[in-house]
């Protein structure tokens, strides 16, 4: 995967997640600013997924065990998707920091999709 790409996906997924963490240890219930903050994360995914399409289509793919990488990117999205249904039902203060612990995963996921994609 492109690198610069790794990391500014990082950055916002980060983001969104302490944001969401912060909010619910403040005893917030899901809003605006929270939910959308996922939705950002859902939108890098998306990203992420028009990226692992294409690269391969121009030369570049992936090192590692593709279909490892691919498990990786459905189930953080499926995790992106069921943590906002979650939170949108369960309007309290765990809901807003489920939406930030699983941010925070996915932030961990896409290190990992990195270093599939690029041979280990």
């Amino acid at each position: 995967m492109i690198e610069w790409l790794t990391v500014a996906s990082v950055t916002v997924v980060v983001a969104a997640g302490l944001i969401s963490v912060v909010s619910g240890i403040r005893g917030n219930p899901p809003r605006d600013l929270t939910v959308l903050g996922t939705l950002s994360v859902a939108g890098v995914l998306v990203v992420l997924l028009g990226v692992a399409i294409v690269q391969p289509l121009v030369g570049n793919p992936p090192g590692g065990n593709a279909l490892e990488f691919w498990l990786y990117l459905v189930t953080a999205i499926a995790m992106t998707i069921a943590v906002t249904v979650w939170a949108l039902v369960d309007r309290t203060r765990f809901g807003t920091i489920a939406m930030g612990v699983v941010s925070l995963a996915i932030a961990v996921m896409i290190v990992r999709m990195s270093i599939i994609w690029n041979g280990a």
